[in-house]
Parts: structure tokens; C-alpha cells; sequence
């Protein structure tokens, strides 16, 4: 570390360079770097929903939950299943362990899936997109008055999910509210009766005419014409005139037989937001595992999109309701609130206990270089931050080698001899800066082991951290890794940015005084020696009064006294610059 330190201190302004490169490509790599809220502390989960219209309960239990919940034990690290059975619904959850990724625990349960026998109805079970910390967007379809939540409800189900759902980092968009839009028969059964139908004759009838039907080719000279029938229903009209049967050679329509309107599902829910009380919104779902900022800008790009084109109909727009944007804003700006403040708060401190201002900046600046180091390294490795993560550094235990070493060598310049204005006309600035280097490499090898058992010990509390696993794993780890990365880029500040500073910034003698706050407390420190009546003695058997403390009982620091360096040689600069001062004289 002496050689370090050495380096530094001789090609200091290339450290002012490497300080400066830090910071600008800290900022660059905080604009690029991934922040979530919250770390995701759930383990891999699947969730298996069958639905079986029709089904009871008992009967979804007995003919779908069971033989699901059979297939899929065993399977290797699940630690527990949770089953559900309701009217026509079936759901299974499985969660699984950590030593098992999502990806993984989901290819699992798909092998086991498709070796499942068919199940009553021929019904299939789907993987539901389940997340504890999934939702990142959501939003309602507003438009004019004329119209209704069934023609905002269609637009949510036919055009804007498919357009969500191929965003890089989505999962599923799930629609909330309005009314959903069916076409409905309502049959006259007398006239069905009089035509000699039965209903499933109808049905059927609509079910085969809605289909297109390839035919074969028709040569028309050098070209060939597809012959194909067409059949599918576009509108109301198509179904009205869909034909069931024929009677007395006339065909028989639908419309002949009922009647054809618009209707909607029976509801289930209904979304309301402030005085509106019923609304069409939409969540959208993130894929376990995908980062959030960037997908979030993403899905704002592609509303900003559809908003400004043609495929929403005139009037309707979507509405941003909530994103997870606005909390991860929140935790960056109380990153920064709480970079700022320490900062602040260390040079206050510094500034009070060693009454320098610019021995307090130096310590500052070790800070945004220790978090923009550790940004950078979350960039590179390809990390996310979160509030947990980032905003709980401890900026004291971040500076702590960097303040013994400032007062390290704050201590060593104290101690150089001052010298007069006209012995400073006669010293070249090379003689005064090798004086400086001097105390500063001094200062280094006096506390380099200091500052390393320090570190050490601040290494050993953390590192229970990076052994947790599971849940604690997920919530602290990043935190760990963080705040590593963060304690290698102050000591690393420490040994090179810290030494350069120092030899720039600080003079080649300061003056060690009691700031009034150290002179107050060593006042409080004499008055409580003087209670209690002790006269402790000096090194020589000789009482030296009621105060044992060097405030009380050592004269006024005097400058001219020479510093010792650390092989109990004097530093004197007058030494240093014999040869400048003969010349001079």
C-alpha cells in the first residue's frame, strides 16, 4: 500500500483524473442502471388454472384437482402445494425452492403436464402468470360520452392486449371492468316448431357456417383463380341471414327462427376510480425475473404510440392510472437525498472536530466516488439496486479509513516546522511539495495497518450476509454485494484519490488548534476530573494538578517544532532546501 500511496501522491493529478472519470461514469452508468422498489423475496412459483364450466366444486375436485395434484407430485425441490376447487374452477399452486429458478420449476411442471391423461371434458390446464411483485402498470380506456364500457371492453380485449402482450418483458395484460360483448339468439320456439327444428339443429347450423372452406383451382389462360367459400360472420347481418335448413325448397335463416342483438355476459365485477364508477382499466403483468425500469419505459413508449395513432378510435385514449415508475423515482430520490445529506453531514462533522475545511472535503469526496464505484460494478455485472440495496450504505462505515488517514496526515503536517514569509521566497515549489509528499507517506505507513484491521473487521460483520439463502438470501444479498462494492471503492479512495488530495489541497504546514466544540468538551472533561478530587501524576511520580487531560496541561502548540518521521529522523524544511536557501543567500 506505501508504493500505492507513493504513486498516488506523485501522479496526483492523474488521480484528479481517475476521480473525475469515476464520477461522470458513475452518473452514465446511474441512468442505465436497473432500480427496483423492492428486492422479489418469493420463492419459484407455478399456478395451474383448469376451468370446466358446468363442474360443481365436489366434481372439479374429484375430476381435475386430484388428478393434477397426483401428476405433478414429486416433482424434485417442490416444498408445498396449495389446491383450490370452486364452480368450474381448479387451481393449483406449487412452490418450489431456491435451488430451483422460475424457468426451471416452470419446465418441470410442463413435463409433468403433458404426460397428464385427459381429463372430463377435455379441458386443459394453463400456467397463470403468478408473481408476487408482477403488476408494473395500469390504466383505463377513456373516451366520449357515446361510448359505452361494453365498446371500451371490446377494444381492451381485441386490440390492446395483443399489442401488450408483445412487449419485450411482458407477461399478460389482465382487463378489469365494463361489460363483456356477446351476440344472442333469442329463438321464437313456435316458429322453430313450425319449421320442424329442433334448438340443437340451430346451434349447430351457426356453429358449421362459421368457417371458411378452401376449394380447388380454376385455370383461367395462363393464371390460376383459388376457389374458396367464405363463411365466417363479420356482422349481425351474417348471422341474421346464416341459413339452417331448407323447407319446401325455400332456405330457412336464422332470422326466420329468432331474433339476433347484441348482449353482454353476466357481470362478475365492476372498476370504479374516484367519481366514476365504472371504467374499463388494465393491468399489465411483468415477467418473473425481467428488469422493471426498462420494461416499464417500454409499455409508456407503446401507450405513447397507440395515443398518437389511428388505432384507437377518435376520443379514446388511454390514461395512465398507476406505474411502479413513481415508486422507484421515490427510492432514487431518496438515494440521492441521502447521498447529499451525508456528504454534507461528514464535512460538518470533519470541519467541526478538526476545524479544516478543506481536510473535511477531502473525506467528502471519497463518498460519491465509493457509490458511483459500486454503481458502476452493478452495471457491469448486469445488478439491479433497490431502496434496501443502495439507500442503506452507511456512509460513516464507507469514510472511516479515509478520515484516519486525513488525520493521519493532517497530524504529520501539523507537525512540520513553519517558516517565515522570507524562507518561503527562497524555497522552489518542487522543495515544498517533496516536504509535503514526505509527511503524507509518512501518515500512510503509520495507519495502513490500522485502516486495513479496521476494514477487516467491518468485512467480518458482513459477511454472515453473503451466507444467507432463501427468502433472507433474496432480500439481503444485494444489499451484501452492494455494500462490498462499495467499501472496495473507499479504500480504494483512501490509497490514491485521499494521498493526491491531499498533497494538492493542504498546505505544506498546518496548524493544529482546539476547535470551540474540542474546547468545550475538554473544559467539561476538566471540570468532571476537578469533582472528583484526583490529582493523577505525570510519568515522573509528580502530580501535575486536578486535570490529567493536554488541553489542560500543555502550553500552546508553538510552530517551529519538527515533526519525527517514522525512522526517528527530523523533517526540517530549511534541510530540505539548503541548496535553495545558499543560493538565495
Amino acid at each position: 500500500m506505501d508504493r500505492l500511496v507513493a504513486i498516488a501522491v506523485s501522479r496526483r493529478y492523474l488521480m484528479v483524473g481517475l476521480l473525475a472519470v469515476v464520477i461522470i461514469g458513475g452518473l452514465i452508468a446511474f441512468k442505465q442502471l436497473n432500480i427496483e422498489a423492492y428486492p422479489d423475496p418469493t420463492p419459484p412459483m407455478v399456478d395451474i388454472v383448469t376451468q370446466s364450466p358446468g363442474l360443481s366444486s365436489e366434481e372439479i375436485e374429484r375430476y381435475i384437482t386430484i388428478p393434477i395434484e397426483t401428476q405433478v407430485s414429486g416433482i424434485k425441490n417442490l416444498r408445498t402445494m396449495r389446491t383450490i376447487s370452486l364452480y368450474g374452477l381448479s387451481d393449483v399452486k406449487l412452490q418450489f425452492s431456491f435451488d430451483y429458478t422460475y424457468d426451471e420449476a416452470l419446465q418441470q411442471v410442463l413435463n409433468r403436464l403433458s404426460q397428464l391423461p385427459p381429463l372430463l371434458g377435455n379441458v386443459q390446464p394453463t400456467i397463470s402468470p403468478l408473481s408476487a411483485i408482477g403488476e408494473i402498470y395500469r390504466y383505463r380506456l377513456a373516451g366520449p360520452p357515446n361510448y359505452s364500457v361494453l365498446d371500451l371492453k371490446t377494444l381492451q380485449d381485441w386490440v390492446l392486449q395483443r399489442r401488450f402482450r408483445a412487449v419485450p418483458g411482458v407477461i399478460d395484460v389482465t382487463g378489469w371492468g365494463g361489460k363483456t360483448k356477446t351476440y344472442e339468439l333469442q329463438v321464437d320456439f313456435n316458429k322453430l316448431i313450425a319449421y320442424g327444428l329442433t334448438l340443437p339443429q340451430l346451434l349447430q347450423a351457426v356453429s358449421n357456417s362459421n368457417i371458411n372452406v378452401g376449394g380447388n383451382t380454376v385455370d383461367i389462360g395462363p393464371q390460376s383463380a383459388v376457389v374458396r367459400g367464405v363463411g365466417l360472420i363479420r356482422s349481425i347481418d351474417d348471422l341474421a341471414s346464416t341459413m339452417v335448413s331448407q323447407s319446401g325448397g325455400n332456405p330457412v335463416l336464422v332470422k326466420d327462427v329468432a331474433t339476433v342483438t347484441v348482449g353482454e355476459k353476466p357481470r362478475l365485477g365492476i372498476a370504479g376510480l374516484d367519481q366514476e364508477d365504472d371504467i374499463v382499466q388494465g393491468i399489465v403483468l411483468m415477467r418473473r425475473g425481467e428488469q422493471s425500469s426498462p420494461t416499464i419505459a417500454r409499455v409508456e413508449a407503446l401507450v405513447a404510440s397507440i395515443n398518437n395513432s389511428s388505432i384507437l378510435p377518435p376520443g379514446i385514449r388511454i390514461e395512465r392510472i398507476y406505474d411502479r415508475k413513481d415508486l422507484i423515482d421515490i427510492t432514487t430520490a431518496t438515494v440521492l437525498h441521502n447521498m447529499v445529506l451525508g456528504i454534507l453531514l461528514i464535512v460538518l462533522l470533519q470541519w467541526i472536530f478538526l476545524g479544516d475545511l478543506r481536510s473535511a472535503l477531502i473525506v467528502g469526496a471519497t463518498i460519491p466516488f465509493a457509490l458511483f464505484f459500486a454503481v458502476i460494478i452493478l452495471v457491469l455485472r448486469g445488478e439491479s439496486a433497490n431502496l434496501l440495496s443502495v439507500g442503506a450504505i452507511d456512509f460513516g462505515l464507507i469514510v472511516d479509513a479515509t478520515v484516519i488517514m486525513v488525520e493521519a496526515i493532517f497530524r504529520r503536517l501539523s507537525q512540520t516546522t513553519a517558516l517565515s514569509e522570507a524562507e518561503q521566497i527562497h524555497i522552489s515549489p518542487d522543495t515544498t511539495m517533496a516536504m509535503k509528499s514526505h509527511a503524507i507517506l509518512s501518515a500512510a505507513a503509520d495507519v495502513s495497518r490500522s485502516i486495513f484491521f479496521a476494514a477487516t473487521i467491518i468485512i467480518a460483520a458482513f459477511l454472515p450476509l453473503f451466507t444467507l439463502s432463501g427468502v433472507e438470501g433474496n432480500i439481503f444479498g444485494p444489499m451484501a454485494r452492494t455494500y462490498a462494492y462499495a467499501l472496495a471503492g473507499g479504500l480504494l479512495a483512501t490509497f490514491t484519490i485521499t494521498p493526491a488530495l491531499g498533497a494538492i489541497i493542504l498546505p505544506s504546514h498546518m496548524r493544529e488548534t482546539d476547535t470551540r466544540i474540542m474546547a468545550f468538551a475538554a473544559s467539561a472533561l476538566c471540570s468532571g476530573v476537578e469533582l472528583g478530587g484526583r490529582e493523577p501524576e505525570t510519568g515522573d511520580g509528580r502530580g501535575r494538578g486536578p486535570c490529567a487531560h493536554d488541553a489542560c496541561v500543555r502550553p500552546p502548540a508553538r510552530a517551529g517544532v519538527s515533526s519525527q518521521t517514522g525512522r526517528g529522523q527530523s523533517l526540517d524544511p530549511r534541510d530540505l532546501a539548503s541548496d535553495d536557501l545558499a543560493a538565495g543567500g
